[in-house]
């Protein structure tokens, strides 16, 4: 049955749907970036929060900003902005659920300015954010913003229709902040580190260029949270659709599949309100950075810690790599041995608990991750996810080589040919400056590491350079397992 409103009765008995009546719902966020995770995540925690009777002003209006999200609006239409959340357990059950917090979807490049009098609205209380890591439009060395970025250029331009998040963003708050309406409080769930300072300084930023007092205004007078969220959510696949279709009865364009595990943990500094989260599981707490720090430095890091050396030894699935033990233990010892030691004490969780979960949640055989999903848009991930703890752990004296491996899987990943002469479809969107070093680097093994953008000044720190270009000759000599087990064997890399 085709996923609607209307169907939404009959569907009763398949899969769990919401109780609540949708219609007197009011849209009190809204997202920009609707995709997989949104959805299985904050839309999820908002759903959970309409189905105890509360939040009824706190539903969520979504917003795509690229053409690319105009799929997204058709399905959303088709199905009154429905959905089926799937969740995979590691026994291969399922638990789906139609889930009805999102009550709008609008389109920013056909209605630019439906969008900004949406957020511009006083009812808009909270506009949250999935705009990828590298959605901010700042340097991942410098941390400037990027103002040249031809986007940024034409949303800049007198009388331009907005293009991109922070043009549609600051014309709202500009509107606002004329009609007497407090401003907004922009909430980013990106996983990057301090997201909410980073949406910050990025928004001030723009808004600084389009006139220095708007900028200083964002600065000090809009509130920005910082977030760290977790849950493995794949992408979406046809055999999805037919498995919701075939397993439950439903017709759903865009359904989402999710793991069983999920955590939210948000800073509590909000400006005009928000749901009362706690009440769903979520995490309020005063300082967010030791839980995002152990997320970002543990998870995030380990996943780049898999994929390359994981494709290279010829593994396609994240589930597959991480049920070999000898990934495991690689894992293990790098989150053990050098991403562990650089946190901070993190309230309430038992870090050696977490990482031996962390490995059964990439075990889990039914939440089909793609290895080369984790190894797209590197440059975005590598500098904000694994090269903190290679500084931090540098600059106390401690062990790297682990990291440093990592490093140097990523750049034998980028030469774009497997260890059996296969081609790499390298996703990144530094793609030809990546791969144009890493072909030169078995003349110049320093090559792929030179790019001070993305490396800084790692390349003249001789620590770091001895074991990353063991790490680099090995993967050219013996292959990436060997070098696998000569690191979990503590053995000298050859």
């Amino acid at each position: 049955m085709q996923l609607s409103a209307s169907t939404l009765p009959a569907l009763r008995g398949s899969v769990s749907i919401p109780s609540y009546d949708r219609v007197g719902l009011r849209a009190g966020i809204v997202h920009i970036g609707v995709g997989g995770f949104h959805r299985s995540h904050q839309a999820m925690y908002l759903d959970r929060l309409l189905e105890q009777g509360k939040a009824h002003e706190w539903a969520i209006c979504g917003v795509g900003v690229l053409p690319s999200d105009r799929h997204m609006r058709e399905v959303m239409a088709a199905q009154d902005c429905l959905y089926t959340l799937v969740v995979k357990n590691p026994d291969g059950s399922l638990d789906a659920r139609v889930i009805g917090s999102i009550v709008e979807y609008l389109l920013a490049p056909d209605d630019p300015e439906a969008v900004v009098e949406k957020m511009a609205d006083e009812q808009t209380r909270i506009v949250s954010l999935t705009v990828t890591e590298g959605g901010y439009n700042i340097s991942a060395v410098t941390g400037a913003f990027l103002s040249d970025a031809p986007d940024i250029v034409s949303d800049l331009q007198s009388g331009a229709a907005p293009r991109t998040a922070f043009g549609l963003v600051t014309e709202a708050l500009v509107r606002r902040r004329t009609r007497g309406v407090p401003p907004f409080t922009v909430l980013s769930c990106d996983n990057i580190p301090e997201n909410g300072d980073v949406a910050r300084h990025s928004f001030a930023a723009f808004a600084g260029l389009r006139d220095p007092g708007l900028g200083e205004w964002v600065r000090d007078s809009v509130s920005f949270p910082n977030t760290m969220v977790d849950r493995i959510t794949p992408a979406t696949t046809d055999e999805d659709r037919a498995e919701v279709a075939r397993r439950f009865g439903v017709e759903d364009g865009w359904p989402v599949v999710c793991e069983p595990f999920t955590q939210w943990v948000v800073e509590e500094r909000f400006g005009t309100g928000r749901p009362p989260l706690e009440d769903v599981g979520v995490q309020m707490v005063e300082d967010v950075e030791p839980y995002e720090l152990m997320k970002l430095r543990l998870l995030n890091a380990s996943h780049q810690g898999l994929c390359y050396f994981g494709h290279l030894c010829g593994y396609r699935l994240v589930s597959d790599v991480c049920q070999d033990p000898l990934f495991q233990q690689f894992l293990l010892g790098y989150m053990r041995e050098e991403g562990a030691p650089t946190l901070p004490p993190v309230p309430g969780i038992d870090l050696a608990a977490y990482e031996e979960e962390l490995i059964s949640r990439f075990s889990n055989p039914h939440v089909r991750v793609t290895v080369a999903r984790l190894c797209a848009e590197s440059s975005d991930r590598i500098p904000k996810w694994l090269l903190p703890v290679v500084r931090d752990y540098l600059a106390a004296g401690g062990e790297i080589r682990r990291s440093a491996a990592v490093v140097a899987s990523w750049a034998r990943y980028a030469e774009g040919v497997d260890e059996q002469g296969q081609p790499i479809e390298v996703v990144d969107q530094r793609k030809e400056a990546l791969m144009s070093a890493a072909r030169r680097q078995r003349e110049d093994p320093l090559a792929f590491l030179a790019d001070r953008d993305l490396f800084g000044d790692l390349a003249d720190d001789e620590r770091f350079t001895s074991h990353y270009l063991a790490a680099l000759r090995s993967l050219h000599m013996h292959g990436a397992r060997a070098t696998l087990e000569a690191l979990v064997d503590g053995r000298e890399l050859r």
